[in-house]
């Protein structure tokens, strides 16, 4: 059946699932992404002790991440819309996990902030190839429901990140080193993985016509590539790119900053006491699935995408609040319900933000537009990355200032997204 005879038709669900298989794929690919991500911010206080690391020495590492990570964006959103998510994100996961082995190689500063590069630009393609995926394989009112879900390994693999170390550290009983580099493996399993199950729906050859139909049954569209010179003069692609200027720097600063704040604050090593750190990620994993079923099921009901996604936006930006209440908490407990909050309302912002793309421009186009979004993103985490070591030096380890700056970003990112695409519409190429 075709696209326009299954649109006209009024195709209803099927029963097939082969759809929610790529999802878990995926999900199983972020899990792995954020362990390898995550694993230097947990070993970051004892590394900073063993290495003699300050804080703006640690800053700089992150921000070395940040600025490969930005530019691996543009990079790699290009291949997956060049070559396909199949061959794009194969290159991707072979890149990400050399950085991340690389890590048990370097003795300073410099080294470390060199494997981090490479791991930033092989990471960096992780996020076109989920948009891209879900266009292929998931209709619009569908698709920020299995971004949610994919979008919640991130907090998956934070949670993991800790088990982990343990299971190579403390059961196997190896250094940091040969933890980096025996870790790799979960990256070498991804790519065979990746590489065997995944093609897009039409070739696949296991999946239903019901399904095709389903997956298929938005209007036609043109597939030509967009070239980024016209790309770059879009409205659209500046909404989704300015919003993640403003809001990734938020979760990039929870992702490598959460075990130092805990560590100084209460002299608790997440590492060690995993706890606080599960039920954090648990929360911004409700977060991340919620967001995607709401604007989906507000889709499903009738109203239009642009009602749906702006709507979610703004609660979930209303969930990260919380986070002006925590600094100077002595509470442990209170603070990590306080900031699980606000990382559920940032994972449900995160998952509704990066089903815009998917919306407005053409599948051949989505890589692209996620990778200046993911440009833009890196920009903004490189500098909360240098600025957070720089605040905390001069006000002798207070978050006041920087929890106050998180909690406006997402409301200055719905009005940039509002100003610049007032009704999320198509773009017309």
């Amino acid at each position: 059946m075709s696209q326009s005879t299954a649109a006209a038709a009024g195709i209803a669900k099927p029963d097939g699932r082969r759809r929610w298989l790529i999802i878990a794929l995926l999900f199983v690919a972020t899990t792995v992404n954020y362990i390898d991500r995550t694993m230097l911010g947990l070993l970051a206080p004892s590394l900073g002790k063993e290495l003699n690391w300050s804080e703006n020495d640690y800053g700089t590492i992150v921000t070395a991440f940040q600025a490969a990570y930005a530019l691996g964006f543009l990079l790699m959103g290009w291949l997956i819309d060049r070559f396909g998510p199949k061959i794009g994100y194969a290159i991707a996961i072979t890149v990400w996990t050399v950085g991340h082995v690389a890590h048990g190689f370097a003795s300073t500063v410099a080294g470390f902030m060199a494997a981090r590069v490479v791991l930033g630009v092989g990471e960096a393609g992780h996020f076109p190839a989920v948009a891209r995926s879900s266009s292929e394989w998931f209709p619009q009112k569908e698709r920020a429901l299995a971004i949610g879900w994919v979008n919640s390994g991130t907090t998956i693999g934070v949670i993991l990140t800790a088990p982990t170390l343990a299971l190579f550290m403390n059961y196997l009983g190896l250094g940091w080193r040969e933890t980096f580099i025996w870790s790799g493996l979960f990256g070498m399993i991804l790519l065979v993985l990746w590489w065997k199950l995944y093609s897009n729906p039409r070739e696949s050859g296991t999946v239903s016509e019901a399904e095709l139909a389903w997956i298929e049954h938005d209007p036609p569209e043109k597939v030509d590539q967009v070239p980024w010179r016209r790309l770059i003069t879009m409205r659209e692609a500046w909404a989704f790119a300015v919003a993640k200027f403003l809001t990734d720097p938020v979760w990039f600063l929870m992702l490598f900053w959460l075990p130092k704040y805990f560590s100084s604050t209460y002299n608790v090593d997440l590492k060690v006491v995993l706890l606080p750190m599960i039920i954090m990620y648990l929360l911004s994993d409700v977060g991340s699935v919620m967001g995607g079923w709401v604007s989906s099921r507000l889709i499903q009901r009738g109203r239009t995408p642009n009602f749906a996604r702006k709507a979610t936006l703004l609660m979930s930006g209303c969930m990260v609040l919380p986070l002006l209440f925590v600094s100077g908490l002595q509470n442990m407990w209170l603070a990590v319900l306080l900031i699980g909050i606000a990382l559920a309302g940032h994972q449900s912002f995160s998952s509704n933000l990066l089903s815009l793309p998917p919306d407005m421009f053409p599948k051949r186009a989505v890589g692209s537009a996620i990778g200046l979004g993911g440009f833009a993103g890196g920009i903004g985490g490189m500098i909360m990355a240098k600025s957070t070591g720089l605040v905390l030096e001069a006000t002798n380890g207070n978050y006041t200032l920087i929890f106050m700056a998180c909690t406006v970003t997402y409301f200055l990112a719905v009005a940039a997204i509002h100003l610049l695409s007032p009704g999320l519409k198509r773009v017309e190429l």
